[in-house]
């Protein structure tokens, strides 16, 4: 391991939970001597990686990481990552892929991907709107956002797009408690007669529910193993594009599924 790489790893000890750490914590984190982790930091330091706090007792991440944060931002935007991220998904199951994002109390379709894998597949609208009651994409959202959201959603009138939407809200509650233990919903012909569809909720840098991946096919194909396979690669997906937009999962987030 060379010494940029040494000390660059020394920034992975830094979270939302432990925002500053003093030099013999870090020491301890990393299992660099005392003297080896002075001298990276005092390097970061100099090309504000990290800046010190608390009368220079402990180190914070610095304003470089900001500037590179917002460059990358800038060169490689949220639209061109979430749809990378969605055509790659797309391609691994097979199926038709898409992320939605959380706007107001509705969910826009940001991008889609479909796979050529089958003639037959589920088909998508340029910015789409999604009832949060009625789609696996609003399940995911609704498992991780507050109480009062929640409410606020379920109070409304809720519509059916199919015979097979859940109107109910009691029944909501629980479909929502499954996809807290999950990590990942699945709803039957909610919005659209005859497609099975598996989402899982993204998180931003306050770990804050901000939209879902998702995957929909045709119900005739989604067999058990099929569906184990799905519900895996769309809960990698989401975990990989809540990292690449800099989030963060909620702490504890796993999947509980024992299909998975």
């Amino acid at each position: 391991m060379g010494t940029v790489t040494k000390a660059l790893t020394l920034l992975d000890y830094f979270s939302v939970e432990k925002p500053e750490i003093g030099l013999s914590e870090l020491s301890r984190l990393s299992g660099f001597n005392k003297a080896t982790v002075y001298r990276m930091m005092t390097e970061l330091l100099d090309s504000r990686f990290v800046e010190q706090v608390n009368n220079d007792r402990t180190y914070r991440i610095g304003t470089a990481v900001l500037r590179l944060s917002a460059l990358r931002e800038a060169v490689v935007p949220l639209r061109e990552t979430v749809k990378n991220t969605v055509r790659e998904l797309a391609d691994k199951t097979g199926e038709t892929a898409h992320f939605s994002i959380l706007d107001g109390g509705e969910l826009s379709t940001l991008s889609y991907a479909y796979s050529s894998d089958h003639g037959t597949r589920v088909m998508m609208d340029d910015a789409a709107i999604l009832p949060i009651h009625a789609t696996s994409s609003g399940l995911a959202v609704l498992a991780y956002s507050s109480s009062d959201f929640v409410d606020l959603v379920l109070s409304k009138p809720l519509k059916g797009r199919t015979p097979f939407t859940v109107i109910d809200p009691w029944k909501l509650r629980q479909m929502i408690e499954q996809t807290q233990k999950d990590g990942i919903a699945e709803y039957v012909s909610g919005f659209e007669s005859d497609v099975h569809s598996f989402a899982s909720p993204v998180f931003n840098a306050s770990r804050r529910v901000f939209g879902a991946i998702a995957v929909a096919a045709p119900v005739n194909r989604v067999g058990t193993r099929n569906s184990d396979f799905i519900r895996l690669s769309v809960f990698e997906a989401a975990r990989s594009l809540t990292q690449l937009t800099g989030g963060f999962d909620p702490l504890g987030l796993t999947t509980s599924d024992t299909r998975i």
